[in-house]
């Protein structure tokens, strides 16, 4: 089985995916929609290609804990992927993990376009990771 991250935004969304061992970070991808009916049929259909048994959603909260509107919207995207997919959704508390994915990519020279098309996809793996330790504990 594997697992696969989601880091939902209003116009691209970061999908990382795991090895069958569920230890590392095995592929990423940026789903392209400002629509959210069409980034979850793009969900599904990776689901069902890579037989993800778990899927875990970026929760972003803000630097002091609580939650906004944000992650409201990350909630109800979690629970329509539950429904769609009948799989457990975790949610990870992803606070900073763009600003960790930028710092990344600007450490590797990548910029402008570039960047803005890969950033969702490293944040996605970085909640992957952090996701993974922690069931590895």
């Amino acid at each position: 089985m594997r697992i696969l991250a989601v880091d939902y935004g209003d116009a691209r969304t970061g999908i990382a995916m795991s090895d069958l061992l569920c230890s590392i970070v095995g592929s990423t991808t940026v789903i392209h929609s400002r629509k959210q009916d069409k980034t979850l049929e793009e969900i599904v259909r990776l689901v069902k290609e890579n037989g993800v048994g778990e899927i875990v959603v970026g929760l972003p909260k803000n630097m002091d804990g609580s939650e906004g509107a944000r992650a409201d919207l990350c909630r109800e995207f979690a629970d329509r992927l539950r429904e769609a997919t009948g799989l457990t959704v975790a949610m990870w508390d992803e606070r900073r993990t763009t600003v960790e994915a930028h710092n990344i990519l600007s450490q590797h020279n990548y910029h402008g376009k570039k960047r803005k098309n890969t950033v969702d996809a490293v944040a996605a793996s970085l909640i992957l990771e952090g996701y993974l330790g922690f069931r590895g504990r």
